[in-house]
């Protein structure tokens, strides 16, 4: 009976685990492979920022987000950077209604998330998503 027992509670702590780890919230591959992005939680809305960098540093100094159009932000290191804000969670695959910024040009779009097992489409548009583009990001970690 204890076996039995221990069993069960093992099946079921496994299945915990693994719905736990199946959601959103991890850290993922940009589609280059250059950069990795953390999406967490926080009062009730996804986000994302940079936790690692390919190529961290320019000249030997941190890499700066050089290309922001605010002047004070494009001082700052680009790792640590929030690029992703105010996602909704729509249904167990989807996050909506959020933003993600571009370093690479300054800009900021809107943005959906459609996650797909170990790879998430993150799709930024102007006005509406038909007229956007999706990257494909990967699981970062296991």
């Amino acid at each position: 009976m204890k076996n039995f027992i221990a069993v069960i509670f093992c099946l079921a702590f496994g299945l915990f685990v693994f719905a736990a780890g199946n959601g959103i919230e991890h850290t993922w591959f940009n589609q280059e492979k250059d950069g990795k992005i953390l999406i967490y939680k926080e009062h009730g809305n996804y986000y994302g920022k940079i936790v690692w960098l390919k190529q961290p540093t320019e000249n030997g100094k941190p890499r700066l987000d050089k290309n922001n159009p605010e002047s004070e932000l494009a001082k700052k290191p680009l790792l640590g950077t929030v690029v992703m804000k105010n996602f909704t969670q729509k249904n167990e695959n989807e996050f909506v209604g959020g933003t993600i910024y571009d370093p690479k040009n300054g800009k900021t779009y809107s943005c959906k998330m459609t996650l797909k097992g170990n790879v998430v489409d993150v799709r930024g548009y102007i006005g509406i998503p038909a007229f956007g583009r999706t990257t494909v990001w990967t699981l970062a970690e296991n």
